[in-house]
């Protein structure tokens, strides 16, 4: 599933797409908490800000649980007694029937403030069903897993080249966009029209807006390429020896074993040839590749 989009700043508002929000539980009338990042260096990032429906301070609670049933009525009624007895308060969660009529699975976002160590909820149940406890008779398995969150936070983190700068306040959505202006106004100053990506996390119920530097050169390609191995790695290494950047890559079987889409935003800031020598360059660049291959959108994002 593509969850992510770029889009542009409208004064400080950035507006969010309600497939990407409300797959993390962002809507509006809710409070947001957010944090601002700074990224080193000259990159085509500047700033990224991480959005959530929980404060930063409840992160070391927060735990993601998978419930196992079988699908017979009053299942999801036993996933739930379980946890409520033992003080686990349920958050955000999904439910779907994994196999029709067998099996379903009940995803949830979880808050263990005042239930415990992750370990005795796994405990627990194990107990319960081998004793062939009545109250678990539905469930077949329960998984628990720290949701670690918390590590975007860490200032020690080798795999990143950002940095915390402020967290904001509580902002309440509002017509589908957060205003960047209500917290950091003395940071992100001249951001109206600025390109953003903005990106969900449905894993960890998070959702990141990256800026972009004035001056990058985000170009949207759309490919229609072979289904077959080695056809994304023709493309991509081609961009490479451009000294393109890519930004985000998306992949889709059209026919199987025929043909694909493969879509990338990516940064033409470092390369080679303009924007418009790039559009010229890229169709006699696919016709010496071993099949067929076809560039079928070619837009600029900012």
């Amino acid at each position: 599933m593509k969850l992510w989009e770029f889009v542009r700043v409208a004064g400080s508002k950035v507006r969010i797409d309600s497939r990407l929000s409300e797959s993390i539980g962002l809507v509006d009338g809710g409070h947001v908490y957010s944090t601002l990042f700074k990224y080193e260096g000259n990159g085509a990032k500047e700033y990224e800000l991480i959005l959530s429906a929980f404060p930063q301070e409840n992160y070391r609670t927060l735990t993601h649980v998978t419930a196992y049933m079988r699908d017979v009525p009053g299942a999801t009624a036993q996933a739930a007694g379980f946890l409520g007895s033992r003080s686990v308060n349920i958050l955000n969660s999904v439910s779907l029937n994994a196999i029709s009529d067998t099996t379903i699975i009940w995803k949830m976002l979880v808050d263990l403030s005042f239930a415990g160590e992750a370990d005795i909820i796994a405990e627990s149940f194990r107990a319960l069903k081998a004793s062939n406890d009545a109250s678990v008779s539905k469930l077949d398995h329960i998984e628990v897993a720290p949701a670690d969150i918390g590590r975007v936070f860490r200032s020690k983190n080798a795999d990143s080249n950002k940095s915390e700068v402020k967290r904001g306040a509580p902002v309440t959505m509002s017509g589908g966009a957060f205003d960047a202006s209500a917290e950091y106004s003395e940071i992100l100053v001249n951001i109206d029209g600025t390109a953003a990506m903005i990106v969900a996390d449905p894993s960890s119920w998070m959702l990141s807006i990256t800026f972009f530097r004035k001056g990058t050169k985000l170009i949207r390609m759309t490919f229609s390429i072979p289904d077959c191995p080695g056809s994304i790695q023709q493309v991509v290494d081609h961009l490479a020896e451009e000294n393109i950047n890519l930004i985000s890559v998306f992949s889709k079987v059209k026919i199987c074993y025929q043909t694909m889409t493969l879509d990338i935003t990516a940064d033409l800031g470092a390369c080679r040839h303009s924007a418009g020598e790039m559009k010229k360059e890229l169709p006699k660049a696919l016709e010496r590749m071993n099949g067929i291959f076809e560039l079928t959108e070619y837009k600029e994002l900012n």
